[in-house]
């Protein structure tokens, strides 16, 4: 069984960790021949590219594998220094080996690695060198072993430092053949099918899945290439992906292995549900941490936030008090995964404003001319598949429109334009549940663009999307169609058009009361939308959704689906008419409770601008009652401090209201409930 010595590591890197100094010599020896035996089983694993170069240097370590297990069996307790330095150095490149191996391998780099071609016949040139020159220093003639086997490392010795390693002349051929099909999209001309079957043949590229897992790996790569501050494949990284989603949409006439889009988790896995995600937040912002780093003293914290601590020169643990020696920080990767996958689950966005904001401007533009034309042309080939094409190749090519427009701008802009919503649009009638899911998902994705949103409600589309959020086929499309309503609620006219059809609200209504989390979160937002039309207000009312916000606020644990509800009850609050409607729910104490619970800023900020809008539009009741709250005055008075500024405003006007309803119905000065000139810090 092969073992992954970092399975976090990002491809063609070869963190090795040299043995310790005082490592006991067998110990090394039985690590060493472990490693030797990872090597070799690589053997039976298939190698797109570099193959000649991977099954000669596992060949050579195979006949030195034979040899250190001789000298395991005769290991005296005292070795010479030369011995255990050699040991040392093969120990050291054959960790690199192992997983420069790992890489010719994987089945999702195949591309990469032929394009790598020579840097990879390179890496293996310096790594069985290196192997050689560790031999030279182990005295064979103090080791004790069959004088045959001696002559086979001394043999492998000599061939490993004559050995050239080359790249394949196969490689190279269809390394070239690559850069014909690039040079094609960039000169706008369809690429040679015979010359894309040939690069995707020689890399064992014969099914659908097998070439999106490419595409997958690229998206992933090019992630990793914009945190770099060269950014130097980011060009050749774009073209590829270009390439690749050509081939899948074009070459592979059906989707295996992949019934629906890319796996998304509906349910909480057990690590993330097994932990408190209270340690997921900073302990200095108290927010949900976003790019966790840990510090000396091993406690992590979000890097801004602590880079701010340290830029104010304090040098101590802010949460043990301990001084600190070092204050270099180290991203905390596994917590980072953890969190995303929370948010994830719970449906809470990850990641800060402007992180997500780099990661959408670089979506705007293709990466290179050759990925901008490649899906022109791609567009092109989608529309004209999901106009006039056979029932299953207009299902492909909604399932590849949903794909290609979920992540990127640029796409998202190529497909509106190449007419691709019409088609959209007149699949969601289809009696299908696949069919209408993809269409429907992929106007969700073209709604986030501006031309997206344009040309579906040219085209009639705000009732069709309505008809699917009622009477979908599947869960998942009446969440999507709901996530629609959403982003084209961000037009004024579009709000009206939705608002005006009389089963649009009550279908969101729906979705909520018995929708997946998911699907709740997207009526939430899409109600929450829809109040930017005053007009709407009167209809989320009348629809019974109010009732349904307080069961969330007091059954549901998912701080996501808490804050939105209380920011749907917020804005209604605003008028007078919602104000009423919340009073009936009689649910203050549910709204103080929160407010003094939760741990999330924004739900306390909109719970303190609720009980502020009630104040106002309630009339005396409501104030009556919010004065008998015993923890209520605490609560405002942490907000003033620990608040956003938003919520700090809101919560002093509603201590001034507090204080002059208390003033004017008070019988005396005795049972005042905090006098102005008293205030106190309560945290």
């Amino acid at each position: 069984m092969i073992q992954r010595l970092n399975s976090g590591r990002r491809i063609l890197t070869y963190p090795a960790v040299h043995p310790c100094e005082a490592i006991a010599p067998r110990t090394l020896l039985v690590s060493l021949i472990a490693l030797t035996h990872n090597i070799c089983a690589f053997k039976s694993k298939f190698i797109a590219s570099n193959k000649r170069n991977a099954l000669e240097a596992i060949r050579q370590v195979g006949v030195v594998r034979v040899f250190l297990e001789e000298i395991r069996d005769w290991l005296p307790s005292g070795l010479p220094d030369s011995t255990v330095l050699s040991f040392s150095e093969l120990h050291l490149s054959f960790q690199k080996l192992q997983y420069l191996l790992e890489d010719c391998t994987r089945d999702d780099a195949r591309v990469w690695m032929l394009m790598n071609s020579e840097r990879v016949a390179d890496q293996f040139r310096v790594l069985i060198r290196a192997m050689a020159t560790a031999l030279d220093v182990l005295p064979l003639d103090l080791v004790h072993v069959a004088v045959e086997v001696k002559e086979q490392v001394e043999l492998v010795t000599r061939q490993a430092r004559r050995a050239r390693f080359d790249v394949d002349p196969e490689d190279k051929r269809v390394v070239e053949a690559v850069k014909k099909v690039l040079i094609r999209f960039e000169k706008r001309v369809d690429p040679d099918r015979s010359e894309l079957k040939l690069v995707l043949d020689h890399v064992g590229i014969r099914k659908w899945s097998r070439c999106e897992k490419e595409v997958r790996f690229f998206e992933s790569e090019i992630g990793f290439e914009y945190l770099r501050e060269e950014k130097r494949e980011v060009s050749l990284l774009s073209s590829l992906i270009g390439m690749l989603c050509y081939s899948r949409c074009v070459m592979f006439d059906t989707v295996d292995g992949l019934p629906g889009p890319r796996p998304e988790s509906n349910s909480r896995s057990e690590v993330v549900s097994c932990l408190n995600s209270e340690d997921f937040r900073c302990p200095i912002s108290l927010e949900i941490m976003t790019e966790p780093v840990t510090i000396a003293t091993g406690q992590s914290y979000d890097r801004g936030s602590i880079m701010k601590w340290f830029r104010g020169g304090k040098a101590v643990c802010p949460k043990t008090g301990e001084k600190l020696k070092s204050m270099e920080v180290v991203p905390n990767v596994a917590l980072k995964r953890l969190i995303q996958q929370y948010c994830t689950e719970n449906g809470i966005p990850f990641g800060d404003s402007g992180r997500r904001s780099r990661d959408s401007g670089r979506t705007i533009v293709a990466g290179s001319l050759a990925a901008e034309e490649a899906m022109k042309m791609l567009s092109k080939f989608l529309s004209a598949s999901i106009a006039v094409g056979t029932v299953e190749e207009r299902k492909k090519a909604a399932y590849e429109i949903r794909l290609l427009s979920k992540t990127s701008i640029f796409n998202r802009s190529c497909l509106v334009e190449a007419g691709v919503v019409p088609h959209l649009l007149k699949m969601l009638a289809s009696a299908d549940s696949e069919r209408q899911e993809n269409a429907v998902a992929g106007l969700l994705n073209l709604s986030k663009h501006s031309k997206g949103k344009a040309a579906i409600v040219e085209n009639g589309g705000v009732d069709l999307v309505v008809d699917v959020l009622k009477q979908g086929l599947k869960v998942e499309a009446c969440q999507h169609a709901a996530g629609t309503l959403f982003y084209l609620a961000s037009v004024e006219e579009s709000r009206i058009l939705i608002g005006e059809n009389p089963w649009a609200i009550p279908a969101l209504r729906e979705l909520i009361k018995n929708g997946s989390d998911r699907g709740k979160k997207n009526a939430l937002v899409a109600i929450f939308g829809l109040l930017t039309h005053p007009a709407n207000h009167r209809r989320v009312i009348a629809a019974g959704v109010v009732p349904l916000l307080f069961e969330i606020l007091t059954s549901f644990d998912s701080e996501a689906l808490v804050t939105d509800s209380l920011a749907i009850l917020a804005t209604l609050a605003e008028k007078p008419e919602g104000a009423v409607a919340i009073s009936r729910c009689r649910a203050l104490d549910s709204i103080v409770g929160i407010l003094n619970s939760s741990t999330s800023r924004a739900a306390k900020e909109f719970c303190v601008s609720l009980l502020l809008s009630l104040s106002t539009n309630g009339g005396h009741n409501v104030v009556a009652l919010l004065v008998k709250s015993p923890s209520l005055m605490g609560c405002l008075y942490s907000q003033l401090s620990e608040g956003t500024s938003r919520a700090s405003k809101r919560a002093s006007a509603l201590i001034r209201v507090l204080h002059e309803f208390h003033e004017t119905r008070s019988s005396g000065p005795v049972n005042r409930v905090l006098p102005q000139e008293r205030f106190v810090h309560v945290r």
